[in-house]
């Protein structure tokens, strides 16, 4: 019977089924007393599910570290907000609630008695989280029952959005339907749920309902509109407490916020989802465009660029057509269609295709700063974050199978070398493997190759990674590479994915003469360092509070005169750094000279360069940075010098 292996490497060997709380209880009753679930393999599992198989456990206790106990944590109290809605409004009719990343939300129709829909606001947030904390004192058991799938079809009879969910549960090979109850099932409130919970509703200590907002029935804009529950959970008081104060300085970052008070950027109303780059915003743009280009142009690159209108003939061929068009703004001339590229790949491809190719060519590195556009969600578009029109760092190799490992772990290399650059260093980036999903295309021993290649690049690279099993994209495996800021969030930004597919013969048919004298087609590695150079861009100024290091800075220096009197020298002194490659300007303002540091902070500028009668006389500047911190009293040629060496230094 079951052999489990702990995560220390002992094993536990049971002669018959064992459930997690009996594993709990044989390791010891501290234990036992703690544990919330078991982590079976990779699946998060209630303490009173029998284990039959062998199989690595690890026993789950309240943290608020532990992503899986969070998980957890956060699943429960998605049922326990939906009891409570359901106390307060009895006709509400529930459609599902996950944990997600920085808590968990349940959709629902919010009905009154007579059947009306209600509009929850903030004003609801203190009855709905008192209920919830009568549910959670209570501490009422999660109990869960699973019933035949006809018996959960009746069940769920009259139930819009329940039924819908026990009927593709069904159709995915379920033979079972699981419901879980706050208590007795059958006699007190239950939920249509695959689980997992907490033992009892007394474990979630630390909730808050955060906020509200529209939703669609499975996301599709003509079915029946919703309203979703944004709540969070924690192990402790401590724990949901840095949240909110996290969340608080994370209000105080927001790039649409920064961007409007620095003048860098906005974006229309009549013209959602397109940016408007003002001066000091696209300074940071070109920089950043300036950085990578240098950056792959030393690492092998060749940069090209493809039309931003391609035909739809390409398209169909290349499969976006049918798995992308809802996505595509499309257009038409001569009557033929038209289509706006979302993605540069297909235009790699044709460049590729031009002329005949040689294996002495390959791995070739094909690069592109490439406008794509697509048609998003209106109300998913947030600031620079996720727009409609964005320009990507976007690259593809092409290559044999054989130079699968040393092309991922090259690109593994200048990867990590570009994010040390902006302050992420390897304990801040996150490496997911993704693994061949079940809905795909290519044959297994594709797949085979492919992530084969992956593994052997990885540890060619050193590389530490979380398998994301069946995550792959559905023409190959890919790297993942999610940045952790200094509020510790999580942005995926770096990708590398393995495409057998798109060159073959049956898509775009790209080959080049092997040695063997015959036509082969190549692999194609589609990767991106930065992703979306918006989307970036955001990142940082969240990540920095606005505060550029020097290289990135729109304004690196400002030259501030005590008086009018010392205006011409500002000016030469501005004048020096301009010439010198800086970015500099200088306040010609009437205001005293606290009011203009006052102001400069507030305009995130890096460095403040005062000067008054005594700078003048000596040739010299009064140099400050923005914690107002004195550094100085340098010559104008030691400043230019030590801005300059700070710049190419990039700290």
């Amino acid at each position: 019977m079951p052999i489990l292996t702990l995560p220390d490497g002992k094993t536990l060997s049971f002669d018959q089924p064992v459930t997690g709380r009996q594993v709990a209880e044989s390791i010891g009753p501290r234990l036992a007393q703690k544990a919330i679930g078991i982590k079976v393999g990779l699946e998060i599992r209630d303490l009173d599910r029998p284990i039959t198989a062998d199989a690595t456990i690890r026993i789950l206790t309240p943290s608020n570290e532990d992503p899986d106990s969070l998980f957890l944590l956060r699943h429960s109290a998605a049922h326990v907000l939906a009891e409570a809605i359901c106390a307060l409004w009895p006709r509400t009719r529930l459609a599902y609630g996950p944990p997600i990343d920085e808590g968990f939300f349940y959709d629902m129709q919010v009905l009154d008695a007579a059947g009306e829909k209600v509009t929850l606001s903030d004003a609801d947030f203190v009855t709905i989280e008192k209920k919830m904390a009568e549910i959670v004192k209570a501490d009422k058991p999660f109990t869960r029952c699973d019933v035949s799938t006809d018996e959960g079809l009746k069940r769920t009879e009259g139930d819009l959005y329940k039924r819908d969910n026990a009927e593709r549960a069904i159709a995915k090979g379920s033979q079972t339907i699981s419901f879980y109850a706050t208590g007795t099932p059958g006699q007190d409130w239950e939920d249509l749920c695959a689980g997992p919970h907490v033992p009892r509703t007394g474990v979630l200590g630390a909730v808050k309902v955060m906020s509200v907002a529209g939703a669609y029935w499975h996301g599709d804009q003509t079915s029946d509109q919703l309203t979703r529950v944004y709540g969070t959970c924690f192990a402790d008081a401590k724990g949901l407490q840095a949240h909110l104060t996290k969340l608080e300085e994370a209000k105080k970052r927001d790039h649409r916020k920064l961007g409007r008070e620095m003048a860098l950027f906005h974006v229309d109303d009549e013209n959602p989802g397109q940016v408007f780059w003002h001066p000091k915003g696209w300074s940071i743009y070109r920089t950043l465009e300036d950085y990578i280009r240098a950056k792959i142009s030393a690492n092998g690159y060749v940069e090209v660029k493809t039309p931003s209108v391609m035909p739809k003939s390409l398209w169909e061929k290349s499969g976006h057509w049918d798995k992308y068009r809802a996505n595509m703004f499309t257009t038409e001339s001569e009557k033929r269609e038209f289509a706006l590229k979302p993605m540069n790949c297909p235009g790699h491809i044709e460049i590729f295709k031009q002329g005949l190719r040689s294996y002495r060519e390959l791995p070739l590195r094909m690069a592109e700063f490439g406008s794509c556009t697509r048609n998003e969600v209106s109300g998913a578009l947030h600031g620079i974050m996720r727009v409609r029109g964005f320009v990507q760092d976007d690259a593809h190799i092409f290559c044999t199978t054989a130079q699968i490992p040393s092309e991922v772990a090259e690109f593994v290399r200048l990867l990590k070398e570009v994010y040390r650059d902006f302050g992420f260093g390897d304990d801040r980036i996150i490496v997911k493997f993704s693994t061949r999903p079940a809905l795909r295309v290519g044959t297994d021993a594709q797949w085979d190759q492919a992530e084969g290649a992956l593994a052997d690049a990885c540890q060619k690279a050193n590389l530490s990674y979380i398998v994301a099993p069946g995550e792959g994209a559905f023409y190959g495996p890919k790297l993942e590479f999610t940045l952790v800021d200094a509020l510790g969030r999580h942005w995926q930004c770096g990708t590398i994915q393995v495409d057998y597919q798109l060159p073959s013969a049956e898509r775009l048919n790209a080959t080049f003469i092997g040695e063997d004298g015959t036509k082969h087609h190549p692999v194609m590695l589609h990767r991106a360092i930065l992703g979306s150079l918006e989307r970036f861009i955001g990142i940082l100024i969240e990540h920095y509070a606005g505060k550029f290091p020097l290289w990135l800075s729109p304004e690196q220096i400002r030259v501030l005169p005590i008086t009018d009197d010392q205006l011409p020298y500002a000016r030469e002194v501005a004048a020096g750094l301009k010439a010198a490659g800086l970015r500099a300007t200088v306040d010609e303002t009437p205001d005293k000279l606290g009011a203009k540091i006052r102001l400069a902070r507030n305009d995130r500028v890096t460095y403040f360069a005062v000067v008054g009668e005594a700078e003048v006389t000596a040739g010299t500047i009064a140099l400050q940075n923005q914690a107002g911190e004195k550094l100085g009293t340098p010559t104008r040629a030691e400043l230019v010098q030590r801005l300059l060496a700070e710049v190419a230094a990039r700290t």
